[in-house]
């Protein structure tokens, strides 16, 4: 009623073994190394100056007037004044 089982190479832990083998690896492997990769991507990424976004570094009154003066737009005295000004506040 029942014929053997033998159904050639595939069956008999020739090439099917490897390849279920290989095919189990990849089922398992892939998503694994799918959720360390994210794990690794949200908990240990740089961050600079401690937060999460980053802004440009934003100028301060001083650095403008430093600038200013550097380009030759004020003079030593009007320079020497508006620092003056600045550092007391």
């Amino acid at each position: 009623m029942y014929a053997p089982y033998n159904h050639g190479w595939m069956f008999d832990g020739g090439f099917g073994l490897l390849f279920g083998s290989i095919w189990m690896l990849l089922m398992w492997g892939i998503p694994l190394l799918l959720v360390i990769a994210l794990l690794k991507y949200l908990f240990f990424r740089p961050r600079d100056k401690g937060g999460l976004d980053i802004r440009p570094e934003q100028k301060t009154p001083l650095d403008i007037l430093k600038e200013t003066y550097a380009r030759g737009d004020i003079g030593r005295d009007e320079y020497l004044q508006k620092r003056d000004d600045l550092l007391e506040k």
